[in-house]
């Protein structure tokens, strides 16, 4: 079971919360779904769920800052300081949404708009150092950016966090990259260039991959609680996956990494 009680390092995503019109009934749907159980932090955290799988922090679950804004899953990266961080943002370009501030003793925060115009968030890791369980059924286990501007985001995050990337696919029908913080030996996420995708075109944003076991069983899971299939099970090189809308809008994706079909495209 990968586990972790340390903060991780910077440009790693480290955390994920969703923010929903009803955290409390959200939070239900997904303890449903994955096997979480959720604490309520009390009136000090604003409505603030910790969702916890096998007793270690998977994920966090709150109200929304504004009425009528989408409900949505934010990727937090891992950074030293908030503040220095923030300040790379508006050099390269992005926007601080959310200015720097203490979560009380947990650690310091910010939200940001980058330049592509996905929403991201910055964590610097005080009493809680972020996920704590990662990688298996029911946790996080990969984050990637959508987006049909791929140059300028890759360009915007190198900016901030250092990223070196390896794409991956023929350019035609298929163009990724996976990117790689500063001292790391692997990529711990990836950006998704939507051009090769079918469809009109959408906002970019930050998607949320969840580990579940037997995908097709989480897919008819999630239509029993009230779900919709974005995008059917398929089988891929890195897994088979689906992508689902929860009741109250938010996307995620689900994926076994056990299942995998095919080779990487080069």
């Amino acid at each position: 079971m990968p586990v972790r009680s340390t903060p991780w390092p910077q440009g790693t995503p480290c955390w994920v919360d969703c923010q929903a019109d009803d955290a409390v009934k959200e939070a239900q749907f997904y303890a449903d779904l994955f096997g979480w159980t959720v604490d309520q932090q009390g009136p000090e955290a604003g409505g603030y769920i910790m969702a916890m799988r096998n007793g270690r922090s998977a994920a966090g679950i709150g109200p929304k800052p504004m009425a009528g804004t989408p409900s949505a899953w934010t990727t937090y990266f891992a950074v030293d300081s908030a503040d220095e961080t923030a300040k790379k943002v508006t050099e390269a370009g992005g926007q601080v949404v959310v200015a720097p501030m203490d979560v009380m003793s947990v650690g310091r925060m910010f939200v940001a708009m980058d330049t592509v115009g996905a929403i991201f968030a910055g964590w610097e890791a005080r009493d809680h150092s972020g996920a704590q369980i990662f990688n298996e059924h029911g946790s996080y286990s990969w984050n990637e950016l959508h987006t049909r501007e791929l140059d300028r985001a890759e360009e915007f995050y190198a900016q901030v966090f250092g990223f070196d990337y390896t794409e991956v696919g023929d350019g035609k029908t298929m163009r990724y990259a996976m990117f790689t913080p500063p001292g790391a030996d692997e990529a711990v996420g990836g950006m998704n260039d939507d051009t090769k995708m079918p469809g009109e075109p959408g906002p970019s944003y930050w998607l949320t991959w969840f580990q579940y076991d037997n995908v097709d069983e989480g897919v008819a899971r999630a239509m029993e609680l009230r779900s919709e299939v974005m995008m059917p099970a398929t089988d891929s090189p890195v897994g088979r996956m689906a992508i689902l809308a929860a009741p109250q809008g938010e996307m995620f994706g689900i994926i076994d990494t056990n299942v995998r079909v095919g080779d990487m495209p080069q």
